[in-house]
Parts: C-alpha cells; sequence; structure tokens
C-alpha cells in the first residue's frame, strides 16, 4: 500500500530538470510524484514535491536517488513533516560547530595531531568512543582552564545554525543537542541559542587545572539515543516526528532512532546508515525535510 513522503531536492542551484531527473528515477518503484514547489534563499535551493511509494521500496528509492547527479535528495516520511509537535536533537562538534572542540584543547597541549587521528578514527567507529575519549581527555592533563575560555571563543557556529535553530523555536518545536564534547564549552553556546536540552560531558577541573579526566559517565551512542527518547517524550513528541542530525559514528544510534536521521558531512558509515545526508556546508537545509 503507498504511503506519503516528500522528495526534497537541495543544491547550489536547481533547474526543474532536476525534479524531472529525481522523478525519473522513481519512476520504475511504482513512485507517484507531484508538483515541485521551490524554496531555498540565495545560498541553496530547494525543490519539494509530494510522493507516494510503497515503504516496502522505500530502501530502494533511496538507493535509486544516490544516482541523481545535480542535487541531494532525500525522502522524508509524512510523519516528520506533518506532526504539530516536532523534535530536533542535533550533535554539535563538526554538526552544531565548526569545530571539534576535544582538538582545539589538544592544540594548547602541543597534541592536536595526535588527537585529531584518533578523533577521526572513533568518528568511523573503528574505536570504542567512551575509550578513546578517556586517551585524548588524558593529554590534556595540567592545562590551565583559562585555556577552555579561549577554546571557547574560537568556536564557530556551522553556517545556518542559527537560523535552523530559531525556526524550530519560532514555529513552536523544540531543539535539543547532545555531544560527546564538554559542558564547559557547550553551556554558554546553549544559552545563546535558547536550546531548549543540551548534555555534554564534563572535564574535571582541580586547583586551576585540567585533570585529564571526566566527571561521570561518558557521553557516548547509547546516551544519545536515551536523551533523545526522553526528552521527546517530556514534551510529548512520537519519534516519527523527531529529527536527528550528525556527523559520526556515536550518533548511528540516536539517527536510528528518529523519524528522519541525517547525516551532516559524515563518515562514510553514518552516511549509509542515514535517512538523508547534508553536503552543503548550510546546517539549516534540514528545516525544508520537516517543513519547518
Amino acid at each position: 500500500m503507498p504511503s506519503r513522503f516528500a522528495l526534497v531536492l537541495s543544491a547550489r542551484a536547481l533547474s526543474p530538470e532536476s525534479g524531472d531527473a529525481a522523478a525519473a528515477l522513481l519512476a520504475p518503484l511504482g513512485a507517484a510524484v507531484g508538483r515541485f514547489e521551490r524554496a531555498g534563499d540565495e545560498r541553496y535551493e530547494v525543490l519539494v514535491a509530494d510522493v507516494e511509494l510503497d515503504v516496502a521500496r522505500l530502501t530502494e528509492a533511496r538507493h535509486a536517488l544516490e544516482g541523481l547527479a545535480e542535487a541531494e535528495a532525500a525522502l522524508v516520511p509524512s510523519t516528520v513533516r506533518d506532526s504539530a509537535r516536532k523534535f530536533l536533537i542535533m550533535d554539535v562538534d563538526s554538526t552544531l560547530i565548526q569545530q571539534e572542540v576535544i582538538e582545539l584543547l589538544a592544540e594548547h597541549a602541543g597534541k592536536r595531531a595526535e588527537v585529531a587521528a584518533v578523533t577521526e578514527a572513533a568518528m568511523r567507529g573503528e574505536l570504542d568512543f567512551a575509550q578513546s575519549l578517556h586517551a585524548r581527555v588524558e593529554t590534556l592533563a595540567g592545562l590551565p582552564v583559562d585555556v577552555i575560555d579561549r577554546v571557547r571563543d574560537a568556536v564557530l557556529l556551522t553556517p545556518g545554525a542559527e537560523d535552523l535553530v530559531k525556526a524550530y523555536h519560532a514555529a513552536g518545536h523544540a531543539v535539543a543537542v547532545v555531544s560527546g564534547g564538554f559542558n564547559q564549552i557547550l553551556a554558554p553556546l546553549a544559552e545563546r541559542l535558547g536550546l531548549d536540552y543540551w548534555r555534554a560531558n564534563e572535564l574535571e577541573i582541580v586547583d586551576g587545572r585540567l585533570t585529564g579526566r571526566v566527571v561521570g559517565d561518558v557521553v557516548d551512542r547509547a546516551v544519545k539515543e536515551h536523551s533523545l527518547r526522553v526528552w521527546a517524550a517530556e514534551r510529548g513528541v512520537p519519534l516519527e516526528a523527531c529529527v536527528a542530525v550528525g556527523d559520526g559514528a556515536n550518533d548511528l544510534d540516536m539517527l536510528g532512532a528518529a523519524g528522519l536521521g541525517v547525516a551532516f558531512h559524515a563518515k562514510p558509515a553514518v552516511r549509509a546508515a542515514a535517512d538523508a545526508a547534508v553536503d552543503l556546508p548550510y546546517l539549516d537545509v534540514v528545516r525544508h525535510f520537516a517543513a519547518v
């Protein structure tokens, strides 16, 4: 039985032929593609059309759309777009912000290259995240606490991040972030953006210096998924109406639990597992998936 989806195309520039090409890729699967509506701005363009498709062929359809050279394509379930109450949850490092905070901190210890290599392996899913985090944080032992202020000042939001949060809030929806990074960096950023929920690791500080340890349990992929489920339930939002965005292997459970899991400039394993991918440098592309 056909189910309703939205076909969302995004690129720096889109022609009407882009929609025709996408529809042609879906036609052999029995999809009925409606009229495309245009959105976006001077940074990128978006085309959106209603689609009727047998849900049993959804995976095939998503694979078929990978053959679309001129645009990124996403098939978004109607539950994500039509729900009266929606919930957005995002990773922080390399998603909400442009950098990996642990690498910025490690630079002050002269260990950035060493830490970056471990971070990359962990985000590809080659290392246990908690173990890798402990190993990376150990390199920070002895750093003065004022390093945190310097790193905080160096953090840059991803283009479109603030617009995305504002759009969700303006529509009355909640926004959360959950991070394998650190509260000392995330707290002021969460306050600035007015985030409804946020969670990260806590760097231990003794006598004005980092000890090279974190306080309490590590925020790993299981904690990220659990946070999504708890916060969405508090807001009365079904998981089917949630959008989760991330880039690394520790985001996979969260992306899988949400109604739409979005890989943002993601590692190959994450991109392969996600429902949609964004490679444009603008995080607010995600708002068009959710019709926000």
